[in-house]
């Protein structure tokens, strides 16, 4: 055989040579239980003839791809942080690819896999078009997605949380305060998880009769200078500030709501005794703020974690249970929210 061709052998090749499935070959490679002796010689005799090693790796280790869209956020360290953990202590390499949020990007990404010979992937990606589905499904390639963007019905294994509920809990909270007039800067509309927590406000609001006037709404990306954007809208500027202004601000991620902070601080309000605050995600600068921020704690390590765990067991072929799981959120509250004060 020559190099060439060596290069190009694949688990699928080295199972359809042998007549097993690929999570077979990858169990008798990685070293795992649950395959028969002859059948582990098997694969050890094509793998020893081709004198195969995935893009230049020796055989038994494992790789797998995080694939996000940005890796420069406080949520995103997060996300690594949790799959990174889970890797390290089953000695899996991983490889990371920012794909900067467009589905051209992620397009591209389905043909590289094949190319380093990854062994699976963990996606948290903007969304997953149904020409991209199915070239994952040609791939044969174990993937899991973390915070699903679109549609829930993705076709592969999925971990997100109960944006609803969290949104629902957070905007209880004010309105359990003594709050009645709260804005929403909510997140991309285009995101699942964005509609979720959208639509646990407006329940929320709807529940104890309260309004949420035109312009209270604004959809901004998830960052500090989009939350900015929107609290700037809400409150007016110096120079011309809102007829009427709300005292509370739900922000669907604590990024967001950093920029409620500093666009507050530029008009000369207080946090929280002219406008109270509420986050979502609790990423760990939530602790040390000024205030501390009240929050939904959205589970991210542990989400991670739970993604790179079932597709380790997608790898191995022992995955069982619900193709879609859901943690639980939590509210954690801080010094950002007190009752309604005075001064607007």
């Amino acid at each position: 055989m020559s190099s060439e061709t060596a290069q190009r052998l694949t688990l699928r090749s080295i199972a359809a040579e042998v007549g097993v499935s690929v999570s077979t070959v990858s169990k008798v490679l990685n070293g795992r239980p649950g395959v028969g002796s002859a059948t582990r010689d098997q694969v050890r005799r094509v793998v020893e003839r081709h004198h195969y090693r995935r893009g230049g790796r020796l055989p038994g280790t494992t790789v797998v791809d995080l694939v996000l869209n940005e890796v420069d956020s406080l949520w995103s360290a997060e996300i690594i942080t949790g799959v990174e953990d889970v890797l390290n202590a089953a000695g899996v390499t991983m490889t990371l690819t920012a794909l900067h949020g467009t589905p051209t990007d992620t397009g591209k990404w389905l043909a590289r896999p094949a190319d380093r010979r990854a062994d699976g992937a963990v996606l948290v990606v903007a969304d997953l078009r149904p020409r991209q589905r199915l070239r994952l499904a040609s791939l044969g390639l174990p993937v899991v997605l973390i915070d699903p963007a679109g549609s829930e019905d993705t076709g592969v294994p999925t971990v997100g949380t109960t944006n609803w509920a969290g949104a629902v809990a957070a905007t209880e909270h004010l309105i359990g305060l003594g709050h009645r007039r709260i804005a929403h800067v909510a997140g991309p509309p285009g995101l699942l998880s964005s509609r979720a927590r959208a639509d646990g406000f407006r329940v929320a609001m709807e529940r104890s009769g309260l309004p949420v006037p035109d312009g209270w709404t604004h959809a901004a990306v998830f960052n500090e200078a989009a939350g900015h954007a929107a609290a700037g809208r809400l409150f007016g500027t110096a120079h011309r500030p809102a007829p009427a202004v709300p005292t509370a601000v739900f922000a669907a991620s604590d990024q967001q709501a950093f920029g409620v902070y500093r666009a507050l601080r530029d008009r000369g309000l207080r946090v929280p005794e002219d406008v109270s605050v509420v986050g979502f995600d609790d990423v760990p600068a939530t602790r040390w703020s000024d205030p501390g921020l009240t929050t939904v704690r959205q589970p991210l390590r542990e989400m991670a974690a739970t993604g790179a765990r079932t597709l380790l067991r997608l790898i191995d072929g022992t995955a069982t249970g619900p193709r879609r799981v859901d943690l639980a959120t939590r509210l954690v509250v801080r010094h950002s929210t007190a009752a309604p004060g005075t001064s607007v």
